[in-house]
């Protein structure tokens, strides 16, 4: 069984920063990808910043410039360096994986909340 556990959010003013952070847990798996989606309220979930199956990043337009994922394969862990962040930001962020045990499969976690105040 393989969970995806995730920690860092919390409430920070406008300008401010905050790193999250994600680790698989388990046992005798292999990661393919990993990425952090977010959804505010009423919209629908978006990717904001992942490492794609080829290795490359990727990230939403809105945080270029501002947010930084990075991984480490060691720790099978993800994290999300966000800085400059902006009311609009403020969202339930998840970790989102694609990890094969028998097959590849799609994981989500529980979410953690960002909210960022004006």
């Amino acid at each position: 069984q393989v969970q995806l556990v995730e920690s860092g959010g919390g409430l920070v003013q406008a300008g401010g920063s905050l790193r999250l952070s994600c680790a698989a847990s388990g046992s005798g798996f292999s990661i393919n990808a990993m990425a952090w989606y977010r959804q505010a309220p009423g919209k629908q979930r978006e990717l904001v910043a992942g490492f794609m199956l080829d290795g490359s990043t990727n990230y939403a337009d809105s945080v270029k410039g501002r947010f930084t994922i990075s991984r480490d394969n060691a720790k099978n862990s993800v994290f999300l360096q966000m800085n400059s962040l902006k009311p609009e930001d403020t969202a339930v962020y998840f970790c989102n994986a694609i990890i094969t045990i028998a097959y590849p499969k799609q994981y989500w976690g529980q979410g953690t909340q960002v909210t960022v105040s004006s």
